[in-house]
């Protein structure tokens, strides 16, 4: 082979190389729990299945009371509304959703985690956006911990979707521990509930 072919080769496959690694940084997938579960909208949520029986938006301060600010050895870290509620995903849409409120939780044993309400048009969409944050994509992490290790729970309400995600940064860190916590955030949608009735 002539020395004139060997370089063009050579910086061909010198960027191709520079190519994939330009692509496994900024094209990788964004993280996912190792462990998920998915729950449709049920009888209970019913008479508050679409935003027109419950069309008062969620506060923050509803949603993350100061009772909430610790739970157990969690602290809230942050708590924001973000009114477009794609910021708060990857890889999937929440059609016709109108806000989603964020908070996120860490402790000093290394648990960490997080916990997002999307208020969408109703059961239909909310059950929708749950069986995509099973397979398409999922909410952005907002706090830092090691995903590989972490646990997810994502509920359709009525016309709301909960998802709580809890993850362990520490040896000591528990994320089912933290998971149950972080998902009795949710009891907010019961109220509404109940005053629907």
């Amino acid at each position: 082979m002539s020395r004139r072919l060997v370089v063009p080769l050579a910086a061909l496959a010198g960027l191709a190389v520079l190519a994939a690694g330009a692509w496994l940084w900024w094209g990788r997938a964004e993280p996912r729990p190792a462990a998920f579960t998915g729950e449709p909208t049920s009888a209970l949520y019913a008479l508050i299945g679409s935003r027109q029986a419950d069309a008062v938006p969620l506060r923050l301060d509803e949603v993350f009371t100061p009772a909430g600010r610790t739970l157990g050895t969690l602290a809230r870290a942050s708590a924001e509304q973000l009114d477009d509620c794609d910021e708060a995903l990857w890889g999937v849409t929440a059609t016709g959703c109108t806000q989603a409120l964020r908070a996120t939780y860490t402790s000093a044993s290394g648990d960490a985690g997080q916990f997002v309400i999307f208020n969408l048009p109703d059961g239909r969409a909310a059950d929708a956006l749950v069986a995509a944050l099973a397979e398409d994509g999922f909410v952005r992490q907002a706090v830092p911990f090691d995903a590989s290790r972490s646990r997810a729970a994502a509920r359709a309400l009525g016309h709301y979707v909960t998802v709580a995600w809890a993850g362990a940064s520490g040896p000591g860190a528990d994320p089912v521990k933290t998971l149950v916590a972080l998902d009795g955030l949710g009891r907010v949608v019961q109220s509404r509930v109940l005053a629907a009735t």
